[in-house]
């Protein structure tokens, strides 16, 4: 089954800093740990051609509500 959808994939901000954040839907039994665990590793494939590791500047959950108001995890991070 889905864990998640609607990433908005890694996305560049400036000053060597990125952001990445996905939708959590109930209705597809996604996890806040898993959608995490998958932003992770996106940004760890990023920094990892880079041979960097990835440094978290910010990391906010808010779980879903109902079937109507889908949860989200958004990550900043930079490669250091």
């Amino acid at each position: 089954m889905l864990a998640a959808c609607g990433s908005t994939g890694v996305v560049p901000k400036g000053d060597g800093t990125y952001t990445i954040s996905k939708e959590i839907s109930k209705t597809f039994s996604g996890s806040p740990d898993s959608v995490r665990e998958d932003l992770y590793q996106e940004a760890a494939n990023l920094c990892g051609g880079e041979q960097k590791a990835v440094e978290t500047l910010k990391l906010e959950v808010t779980p879903a509500s109902g079937f109507t108001k889908p949860g989200n995890v958004f990550l900043e991070f930079r490669c250091k």
